[in-house]
């Protein structure tokens, strides 16, 4: 089967970002499959260029993979209308692009944005190939309910788009159960759910965690660490608070790893309120965030208290319990109910800086529980979110797709 994936965010495990995608290509290819995919030149985290400096736009990383780059728009960053024309760009270049690519028999588009799936729609019929799409954020509600998308014209439009490819996708898959419902909801027919997951065994190489520390000033300390995008939505200038509140206790120290949108202005923030205890570090490769990990106590996950966020299964979650670490949730719904399960760590109100302090202080304060947590958490992501079991379930939507 020759698949062919649209996705402008694609990351490899050598480059910032998630990497769901990159981890189930692989998979893919060595169970005999072709991948081809189109993504976009820049980094959509830290928005620099992805290209060699030979400017070549093709890589092979294994035989059977083929990743393309495609032109995108540079102002990623810069403000939401030029976000938008980034997506525009990329939606003509990957077709453009797409055209080439042949002996197709199922493209995958992933959204957000909608942009891209409309992009692996078109090449799907162009193609008389199977088209299944991927749902990772309910978009446009999200960008709706953040107040980024407003114009009642663009939202009209943004919801026509979502209705349409949800109609006509030959198999929607969604990363998270509490999507289901909305798809539905909104014209899907056939949805099925392949959860983000994460490859344990990534996380669990060894690393002398006291040179880490000691490399970044974090000896001695209980560190609280944030690994992910630094955007609108991830509501990290409740921590910058929190740190404020904590400012007194000389033994916490919080670690803030990742770029985004919003990074300068949390930097200026932290400036401004001369914190000592709080660290900015630049965005890691996938394959070298074990070691980041590694040197934390405690991990945190957190979103702005928006009740469309209930629905989310955030990726970070699934690599601090494959890193044996406890998380501090400030997102409810159905994430708050796997970290509950697995015993895995506290839940705090999203958005409430006095129970995000109060949590901190807790796990401080009882190191053993800490401990526990952590391994509670290693345990129960191996036997639930087990990347090979999820690439099972990905294998399983595609070949539908080509069968119908």
């Amino acid at each position: 089967m020759h698949i062919l994936l649209i996705h402008q965010a694609f990351a490899s495990l050598d480059e910032p970002g998630g990497t769901r995608h990159y981890e189930i290509a692989r998979k893919l290819v060595a169970g005999g499959h072709r991948v081809t995919v189109i993504t976009g030149e820049l980094n959509y985290l830290t928005g620099k260029t992805l290209r060699s400096k030979e400017g070549q736009d093709e890589k092979i990383h294994e035989e059977g993979m083929r990743i393309l780059k495609s032109f995108a728009y540079h102002g990623y960053h810069k403000s939401f209308p030029q976000r938008i024309l980034s997506y525009l760009s990329f939606m003509v270049s990957s077709l453009l692009k797409g055209f080439s690519v042949r002996k197709v028999n199922v493209v995958w588009g992933t959204s957000p944005p909608l942009f891209q799936a409309f992009a692996a729609w078109f090449l799907a019929r162009l193609k008389g190939a199977g088209f299944l799409f991927e749902v990772r954020d309910l978009w446009p509600s999200f960008a709706v309910a953040l107040g980024i998308l407003h114009n009642p014209i663009l939202i009209r439009l943004s919801e026509v788009m979502e209705r349409f490819l949800y109609r006509h996708a030959d198999n929607i898959v969604v990363n998270s159960p509490g999507f289901r419902q909305h798809v539905l909801d909104h014209g899907g027919q056939s949805v099925e759910t392949v959860a983000n997951a994460v490859d344990a065994a990534m996380f669990l190489r060894e690393t002398d965690v006291a040179l880490y520390r000691r490399e970044h000033q974090l000896e001695g300390k209980f560190v609280i660490t944030y690994a992910g995008a630094h955007g609108v939505s991830n509501d990290l200038e409740l921590l910058i608070d929190s740190a404020y509140a904590l400012r007194e206790n000389s033994k916490i120290c919080f670690v803030l790893v990742g770029d985004g949108k919003e990074k300068a202005n949390l930097v200026q923030k932290a400036k401004s309120l001369e914190l000592n205890n709080v660290r900015f570090q630049s965005p890691q490769a996938k394959d070298a965030m074990f070691e980041v990990l590694a040197a934390a106590d405690v991990c945190v996950a957190l979103l702005k208290p928006i009740e469309e966020f209930k629905t989310t299964y955030p990726n970070k979650v699934f690599d601090y319990m494959a890193a044996g670490k406890p998380i501090l949730l400030a997102i409810d719904g159905v994430i708050r109910e796997v970290v509950e399960q697995a015993k895995c760590g506290i839940f705090v109100q999203p958005g409430d800086q006095t129970a995000m302090v109060e949590g901190i202080l807790r796990l401080e304060q009882d190191r053993s529980s800490v401990i526990a947590m952590g391994a509670a958490g290693r345990r129960y992501v191996q036997d639930k979110f087990d990347r090979d079991t999820q690439v099972e379930a990905m294998l399983s939507a595609l070949t539908q797709v080509v069968d119908q």
